[in-house]
């Protein structure tokens, strides 16, 4: 039996992080949850034999049902029949598998009927569905939006809504629309209230919905008449029991193709506002946001696996001349390179789950009970570490996974062309993680706040810090080095008081900031485990080559020569 779980001791290792003893004190509230529950953990070894436990069913639904259903579910899709989206098959039957295993309402509370696990094993079953199937994921990863109408709908709303999750509804954000795509400001869908019926009523359209007709969606939509900003927009939870949206249709996308992507027509529907008006865009949906962003994380991380895996069974199992291709340089190189990339998105991955979580509990905490002035400023800065991490997570483990799902088809060669093997669905799968829930052109101009207000570079600094192995000093050597280079170059950027200069050279700067702070990562894992030796040392090397090549690029580009790029 094929388990995506068990076959990969690299999750168990982000799993059992220190910080993880911090995360599920809070989480249990200090495991005061067992007076209540006779099934919630009496300690952190119990919670984390808990945690395991879970991950080994996920990992075998998702290598004993959903992986083996991928290939179908890419072929037939969803359909559109009398205003219903019908999952294809294998998507209903992997659904179906998780609800029956008491799997869905992965982070809700147990009065919710939830499992109330933290957000690090939640992305980790991301990342182990993603693997088996993308476009299954994005179904799966949508009951964020049940984290939200926790955290910010009212009482009535949550015990209306969340208990439905854990009895397999399914779950939609309603964003985006024809002429609103990444610019959310400029959404005009129309709430008004209707004091008749004392409810809100929406109408409008959406598009690019993923799994658009839902059981339960959150629509940001125009509450306040006479606005065309972000003020004027309010976070609503629209029950589809109602039947007020038709589908218009559902997108023939290039890749994802098991996920329904979804054109809507609301037309006077009633929906309950989470929270307060005019507060939808602000502070609602840029929550979850960053929780979708955490959840196209996880996804790059399973499909760069699933490609990574299927390019290492090939190279060593066809041969040329008269040996496998996995013995020629050409091709260990890259799938040497595949790897490294890989444990360095994962750690991205897990370390900014883990500041998500801190910061969470610490929110859900202070509800019920007054911080310690140490909690209150531990709260501030791990949400503010969630914050700085998050763009760098969602463009690094994105075209990561590009480029190694496009290396793996390289590896293949024709028959990779092909559709006698999956990896030609994992590349086309790959391609949509770098546009959704914001492209990689707008998470460099939400990093680039980390490169010009310090925070990066305290990061850096902070992480130089903290002791390693004698044997592994070399590394840390060369990552202060690249520390004190990227503080420099930065500087001369500014110096140049060009706002277009520093904009031109944002991505070099977030990237050059990402090698550093992914390379202290990786330090700090191998000085955990030698298993991670190899991973930091080649990371590290490579990422000072590209650094140099970046700050070089930088030094022989002046302000002026910005016009030569322009079209």
């Amino acid at each position: 039996m094929e388990n995506f779980y068990t076959d990969n001791p690299n999750l168990r290792f982000h799993l059992t992080h220190p910080l993880m003893e911090k995360i599920v004190k809070l989480k249990e509230s200090d495991y005061t949850e067992k007076e209540k529950y006779d099934f919630a953990p009496l300690d952190f070894e119990d919670a984390l034999d808990n945690y395991d436990k879970v991950m080994e069913i996920i990992g075998e639904i998702s290598g004993e049902i959903i992986a083996p259903n991928a290939e179908s579910v890419d072929k037939e899709g969803p359909q559109l029949v009398d205003n219903e989206v019908i999952y294809a098959r294998g998507t209903r039957q992997n659904y179906d598998a998780l609800v029956k295993a008491g799997l869905v309402g992965f982070t809700l509370p147990r009065q919710y009927d939830g499992l109330n696990l933290p957000i690090v094993p939640y992305v980790m079953s991301g990342e182990l569905v993603s693997r088996a199937d993308a476009g299954f994921s994005n179904i799966w990863g949508l009951q964020d939006c049940a984290e939200t109408i926790h955290e910010f709908a009212s009482d009535e709303i949550k015990n209306e809504f969340l208990p439905r999750f854990h009895k397999g509804a399914t779950a939609a954000m309603d964003l985006t629309e024809p002429d609103a795509g990444s610019d959310l400001q400029a959404v005009q869908l129309k709430a008004t209230y209707d004091n008749r019926k004392h409810c809100w009523r929406l109408d409008g359209v959406k598009r690019f919905i993923t799994n658009g007709d839902a059981d339960i969606s959150l629509v940001l939509a125009r509450s306040e008449e006479g606005t065309t900003d972000a003020r004027g927009l309010s976070l609503f939870v629209y029950d589809r029991n109602d039947k007020a949206v038709k589908v218009r249709r559902i997108e023939n996308k290039l890749g994802i193709k098991g996920s329904p992507t979804c054109e809507l027509v609301f037309t006077n529907a009633p929906a309950k506002l989470v929270g307060d008006t005019k507060m939808g865009l602000i502070k609602y949906v840029m929550s979850l946001m960053n929780s979708a962003r955490l959840g196209v994380g996880s996804q790059s991380v399973g499909i760069a696996e699933a490609a990574y895996r299927e390019a290492y069974k090939y190279a060593m199992e066809r041969e040329q001349f008269g040996k496998a291709i996995i013995k020629y340089p050409a091709v260990y190189e890259m799938l040497t390179n595949m790897r490294v990339k890989i444990d360095a998105m994962r750690s991205l991955l897990y370390e900014t789950a883990r500041y998500v979580d801190l910061y969470k509990a610490y929110n859900f905490a202070s509800k019920e009970r007054k911080l310690e002035a140490e909690e209150r400023q531990e709260a501030k800065v791990y949400q503010k570490l969630a914050d700085l991490y998050t763009p760098l997570l969602k463009l690094y483990s994105s075209e990561g996974c590009n480029q190694i799902a496009y290396d793996a088809i390289q590896i293949f060669g024709g028959t990779g062309y092909m559709k006698d093997f999956p990896i030609e669905r994992i590349y086309r799968d790959a391609r949509i993680t770098t546009i959704y829930e914001g492209t990689s052109q707008l998470q460099v101009v939400a990093a680039i706040r980390g490169v010009g207000n310090g925070a990066f570079l305290a990061v850096m600094n902070e992480r130089a810090n903290l002791p390693v192995k004698p044997e592994l000093e070399y590394l840390r050597t060369i990552l202060i080095k690249m520390t004190e280079q990227f503080a420099k170059i930065v500087e001369k950027v500014n110096e140049a008081a060009d706002t277009e200069y520093y904009d031109f050279h944002s991505r070099r700067l977030v990237e050059m900031a990402g090698n550093v702070v992914i390379g202290y990562l990786l330090l700090y894992d191998a000085n955990r485990s030698d298993v991670y030796v190899k991973s930091a040392d080649i990371f590290i090397r490579k990422g000072r080559a590209e650094n140099v090549a970046a700050v070089s690029f930088i030094n022989n580009c002046h302000p002026k020569d910005v016009n030569d790029f322009k079209i």
